[in-house]
């Protein structure tokens, strides 16, 4: 903890974000785009699934503790006091329709904190639950939502077609992304398209990737594997080709015989010019403010995927950051699109499968 004494966290202004006079139009098309993404599917699949991240590959049941002592800085919101939390956890892929494996897109990782305590976000006052949503990088690809858009409605026009095709176009893409890392670089834009390394998912790190409040400060979060079968995964090549569900059946393997820990890790912001909240596609530099431990993860021996799970969580719950604490509401652009998008894909899915979704 001594590094976070070095660090002097910004106190969150009103004037940080900035909302564009045409972002509800913006949002619109969003939603557009994604339910067109949802009635394609339900159509092939005669089942409902969600707009984005519709392919599950772990849900697991685990334990979330809050870590004793935290200093004045990190003890917000649910970080507040210590103790324990039953926890769920969702790993995913984040395309519209269900893929092969050997499509390798980006990771999701959703988890729901129960029995939250404390002022509620407007539209999750029903529930007791704090939700975050993350993905496998510390930024989102894009800035802002009306980038996003651009991009999501190229892709709602590949959705679920030509599988095949898609299969040949990742493995093209993975070995441009390999020629692009070789020179010290990344590029979110081949990994989102199917250029993802065939790496194992319980290894990655999972980011927030656009901020939120945090109490009076504003900050990103992070889930890191520490357990030493976890790391021992981080970047290990997996093979997905010819295993359509190679992702959710190694971290079935990975759960029927052991045990894993992930460190809950938050990112105060403390200079606005380098920790934008309106553009969700800056990293936040971490030798200016890192990643402080806050609680850890733990999640024991037992099935991590199943019909019955699925039918549960994929079918049965919404993961959305706008369901928690008013302490931890979600900021900028990309996050508050994030709120009706996810509301009207959860009202599609309970409609057609005839399924309430709850939060």
């Amino acid at each position: 903890m001594s590094t976070l004494f070095a660090i002097r966290p910004l106190t969150f202004d009103t004037t940080f974000e900035q909302i564009p006079d045409d972002e509800a139009d913006t949002t619109r098309q969003l939603i557009d785009a994604l339910h067109g993404i949802q009635e394609k599917t339900s159509q092939d699949y005669h089942h409902a699934v969600r707009s984005v991240h519709a392919k599950s590959h772990g849900l697991l049941d685990g334990e979330l503790t809050v870590l004793d002592n935290l200093p004045p800085e990190l003890a917000q919101g649910i970080f507040a006091r210590p103790g324990t939390h039953k926890v769920v956890m969702r790993l995913s892929t984040n395309p519209g329709d269900i893929l092969d494996d050997s499509v390798s897109t980006p990771r999701g990782l959703a988890i729901k904190i129960a029995d939250v305590e404390g002022a509620r976000l407007p539209g999750s006052e029903a529930q007791t639950t704090q939700d975050f949503v993350m993905i496998n990088a510390p930024a989102f690809t894009v800035a802002t939502p009306k980038a996003f858009l651009s991009t999501l409605k190229l892709l709602a026009k590949t959705t679920d077609r030509a599988p095949t095709g898609k299969k040949v176009l990742s493995a093209v893409l993975r070995g441009a992304e390999k020629v692009v890392e070789a020179v010290g670089g990344e590029s979110g834009t081949l990994k989102s398209l199917g250029g993802h390394p065939e790496t194992h998912i319980l290894g990655e790190t999972f980011y927030t990737g656009v901020p939120f409040l945090y109490g009076q400060y504003f900050a990103k979060l992070s889930v890191a594997p520490v357990s030493a079968e976890l790391t021992a995964l981080t970047d290990a090549p997996l093979d997905v080709n010819g295993h359509p569900d190679a992702l959710r059946d190694a971290v079935n393997a990975f759960f029927a015989t052991q045990s894993g820990e992930w460190e809950v890790r938050v990112q105060l912001a403390t200079d606005i010019e380098k920790m934008p909240v309106e553009d969700a596609s800056v990293p936040w530099p971490e030798d200016e403010s890192p990643y402080v431990a806050v609680a850890r993860i733990r999640v024991t021996q037992q099935p991590a995927w199943s019909d019955a799970r699925s039918a549960a969580i994929d079918d049965g719950m919404l993961f959305s950051p706008w369901h928690g604490l008013a302490a931890h509401r979600p900021l900028g652009g990309v996050m508050r699109a994030r709120k009706p998008a996810y509301e009207d894909s959860a009202e599609f899915r309970g409609r057609f499968n005839g399924c309430p979704v709850h939060g």
